[in-house]
């Protein structure tokens, strides 16, 4: 097929669909695409995000309420 062939299936069905069909088209395909990505990737992912969520249920970070009742303790410690 040459470039003129090409050309003139794109004018074709753009006429036939219009842009804004076009357009949705494009997007719902893109959109499904991710999803078919992500749901190839979301065993590792998901493997992850549970290690991430142990990890951070082992060690939850120190409230300022903590921070405070510690830096009492070390400075009553130092006397």
């Amino acid at each position: 097929m040459s470039i003129w062939h090409l050309i003139i299936l794109l004018v074709v069905v753009v006429v036939i669909f219009g842009t804004g069909k076009l357009r949705n088209i494009g997007s719902d395909l893109g959109s499904a695409m991710r999803d078919f990505k992500k749901g190839l990737n979301g065993d590792e992912d998901e493997a992850r995000r549970k290690e991430e969520a142990e990890r951070l249920r082992a060690d939850p970070p120190a409230s300022p309420a903590d921070k405070a009742t510690q830096s009492q303790r070390d400075s009553s410690d130092s006397k």
